[in-house]
């Protein structure tokens, strides 16, 4: 199909390691980008890039600033430019807010908001000065609609969102899009391990959702790769929910 080719872009995704992330980089290196594989989890970050053509690894922890910046510096000594980047990783630690305990709120703040913010700074200079950009947010539903037990969770997704728009609006003379992808109760690790403590929980979540059944990584990967390819380029401050109908606003 026309336009949707990413051949011979450069694509940076974090938490490329864990199951949304692997079906994102899978589908950006169909497409012919050359996929950055980020993640603190080197062994998986390896696993994945060894598993798409082009594919590069890079471990990289996202609570540290610092450790940030030394990812940045090696993927544009080693690269060059980044072409699109996607902001997909994520982390939490479900409780009700009141039991949750304050010396975690920062490193959730930092993987989730933080992150995305200082990622953002160091690569879309090269994206405007180019004049073709796309970025992509992975935030969560439960930024639009609120999440019984993440609620610090929620606040930093709810944040990526207005911070995809400023930047979508500071952006698009430049030829550079910003969007947002909402995935809604998915097949991952972090629900499995929600779930273990709660066995009903994910046939409740299917009771609920109208198609009948929890998201895939193929699902939320194939909004990803659409907004980052070149059919999407009249698409910018938009954020999509990938729920299977259970959020509709």
């Amino acid at each position: 199909m026309d336009g949707m080719t990413l051949e011979g872009r450069v694509a940076v995704v974090t938490g490329g390691a864990g199951g949304l992330g692997r079906g994102i980089v899978k589908d950006l290196a169909a497409m012919g980008a050359t996929v950055v594989v980020c993640d603190i989890n080197e062994t998986g970050a390896k696993e994945v890039a060894s598993s798409v053509a082009g594919g590069r690894p890079y471990t990289v922890d996202l609570a540290d600033p610092g450790s940030i910046d030394a990812l940045t510096a090696r993927i544009l000594a080693d690269l060059g430019r980044v072409d699109v980047l996607v902001n997909n990783a994520g982390w939490d630690k479900v409780g009700p807010f009141l039991q949750s305990d304050p010396g975690l709120w920062d490193r959730i703040i930092a993987i989730n908001l933080r992150a995305p913010i200082q990622l953002t700074y160091a690569f879309l200079p090269g994206m405007q000065e180019s004049g073709w950009g796309r970025a992509v947010f992975v935030s969560s539903d439960a930024a639009r609609v609120g999440s019984t037990g993440e609620a610090v969770y929620a606040s930093c997704k709810a944040g990526l969102i207005g911070f995809a728009k400023t930047i979508a609006r500071e952006s698009a003379r430049s030829g550079v899009t910003s969007n947002v992808v909402c995935p809604g109760p998915s097949d991952t690790p972090l629900l499995a391990e929600v779930a273990a403590g709660s066995p009903k929980l994910v046939e409740a979540l299917k009771r609920s959702i109208p198609v009948g059944r929890l998201g895939a990584p193929r699902d939320v990967a194939g909004a990803v790769a659409f907004l980052a390819s070149e059919r999407a380029e009249y698409i910018t401050g938009q954020t999509l929910s990938v729920s299977g109908g259970l959020t509709m606003v």
